[in-house]
């Protein structure tokens, strides 16, 4: 990935609380809801950096879909601890992006690791490039 002007990627953090009907019967965060954090926590690093997913898809008709997408289950988090999702570019390029997280409770408890990997798509849902004006808050310094 090219770096960010200045060389620098940066790591977002996202805090909230675990909600109720994110629980199982015994406490513990259902599984799928890892992937919701992670869509929180890169909704928020876009916007730290610049960018509105809705501005995209609303001004320039970019969407971005998931093709990829990977969770690592370390331990459980449960009901009302204070989770820190941290996000940030593991790579980019015209074409796609691919984000990093981990996610870990607010004393430090490591939950889980993962990744997710999305192509960038014009309205028609079909693979597009992303548009120049975009390419600095993704980290993208030129065309590969």
């Amino acid at each position: 990935m090219a770096d960010r002007p200045g060389n620098v990627t940066p790591r977002i953090e996202t805090r909230f609380r675990v909600r109720y009907a994110e629980t199982d019967q015994m406490g513990i965060v259902y599984y799928a809801n890892y992937l919701i954090w992670m869509e929180i926590g890169r909704v928020e690093f876009c916007r730290s950096v610049g960018v509105a997913y809705s501005e995209m898809e609303r001004a320039d008709g970019v969407l971005l879909t998931v093709a990829e997408a990977n969770c690592r289950y370390l331990a459980p988090a449960l009901y009302d601890e204070e989770i820190v999702v941290t996000t940030w570019l593991e790579g980019a390029h015209p074409r796609m992006v691919t984000f990093g997280y981990e996610m870990r409770t607010a004393d430090g408890r490591k939950l889980a690791t993962g990744y997710t990997k999305h192509v960038f798509c014009g309205r028609d849902l079909r693979p597009a490039r992303l548009p120049q004006k975009y390419w600095s808050f993704f980290g993208i310094a030129r065309a590969t």
